[in-house]
């Protein structure tokens, strides 16, 4: 008694939205807060694909510790994206479809095959 602590999932969602931002935002290459700490690796190329693991790591923490503090974080992405946070690795699927609108032949085929 009184050593309960009140977790806020407003907070935790709103921390979910900036690590999905943040994720989005370094799959396309584009300025993060993760930039501005290694500024000197801006020119490597290696860079971006180190910058996508931290910031694809920042999501699964969060939503890691959303499920386990049973908070519903499901609906801040799509059922595809849910599925790769679930499935946890990043592969060249999640890199190359995380955004759905990737309409390569490759892919059309794939969804005709399902139906």
């Amino acid at each position: 008694m009184g050593n309960e602590s009140v977790v806020n999932s407003d907070f935790f969602i709103s921390k979910l939205a900036d690590a999905k931002v943040t994720f989005e935002r370094a799959l396309d290459c584009k300025h993060t807060e993760f930039d501005d700490l290694y500024p000197y690796m801006l020119e490597h190329p290696q860079f971006f694909w180190y910058k996508r693991y931290v910031a694809w790591s920042e999501l699964l923490t969060i939503a890691g510790l959303c499920e386990e503090l049973n908070i519903a974080w499901q609906q801040e992405f799509s059922p595809q994206q849910v599925g790769y946070i679930q499935q946890r690795v990043m592969s060249a699927k999640v890199l190359d479809f995380w955004f759905e609108k990737n309409d390569s032949k490759e892919q059309l085929n794939a969804n005709s095959m399902l139906e």
